[in-house]
């Protein structure tokens, strides 16, 4: 498929009054212009909350459709009772997907925000001040019990595939239930937070399990989101 027949199809899809939600999923092939096809998604159908004028909505908290993986981790922190206005929060990672929008979304809840990323000077002393602490930022076991406030809740959205033993038992070493499931399928799954954290946080997420079935949830509940806000401009006024 080229650029052309892509921007062709989603067009087609932005026409359809009956399509709700439209996705494209990440990474398309090589000769296709990934930000071209994006941008021409419909804002009101882009139910990954990517579009520039979603994103423009989110930080001026107008009504729109919320990246799907920060708006899950705000779903979790509400039913887990976790207060979140007053709260110092670091967010480790400044993608457009995750880092950002989480960042604005914690700003919208009134807590104090810090984003940290490769070029922040002493991160462990920063992530330490955190009540609240995202690690977002794709590197396996990073975030150590050093980065952590005692009782701080941490949420880890890394998704890391461990395939080497050595590396498998500095993480996992006296896990009986990883190591069986390491030696059956030859690797296992790990987050940007180290096992070890669990030790000093007051919660945790678990990876996998934790905060990746939130986001498949919150893409479902974009979509009616979606649904609702597409059909309320509708309606005719007056």
């Amino acid at each position: 498929m080229t650029t052309a027949d892509l921007l062709a199809l989603v067009e087609d899809l932005n026409r359809r009054d009956e399509i709700d939600g439209i996705l494209v999923q990440l990474p398309v092939p090589a000769q296709v212009d990934s930000k071209r096809v994006l941008m021409a998604v419909d804002p009101a159908k882009d139910v990954d909350g990517f579009h520039p004028m979603n994103v423009g909505f989110l930080s001026t908290q107008r009504p729109g459709l919320v990246p799907c993986t920060p708006a899950g981790v705000m779903e979790m922190l509400r039913r887990s009772n976790i207060p979140i206005a007053g709260q110092d929060a670091v967010v480790v990672g400044r993608s457009d997907i995750v880092g950002k929008p989480m960042a604005m979304l914690l700003m919208n809840a009134n807590a104090t925000v810090t984003v940290c990323h490769s070029k922040t000077r002493d991160l462990p002393g920063v992530c330490r001040r955190a009540d609240i602490l995202v690690a977002a930022i794709g590197r396996t076991g990073m975030v150590t019990r050093d980065f952590v406030k005692p009782g701080a809740t941490v949420i880890d959205v890394g998704m890391n595939k461990i395939t080497d033993r050595a590396e498998f038992e500095r993480f996992f070493r006296g896990n009986e239930k990883r190591e069986q499931a390491f030696a059956k399928n030859g690797s296992t799954l790990i987050g940007d937070v180290h096992p070890e954290v669990a030790e000093v946080a007051g919660a945790l997420t678990p990876v996998p399990g934790g905060v990746g079935p939130l986001t498949i949830a919150m893409l479902m509940a974009n979509t009616v989101r979606a649904a609702k806000l597409r059909r309320a401009a509708a309606v005719p006024v007056g």
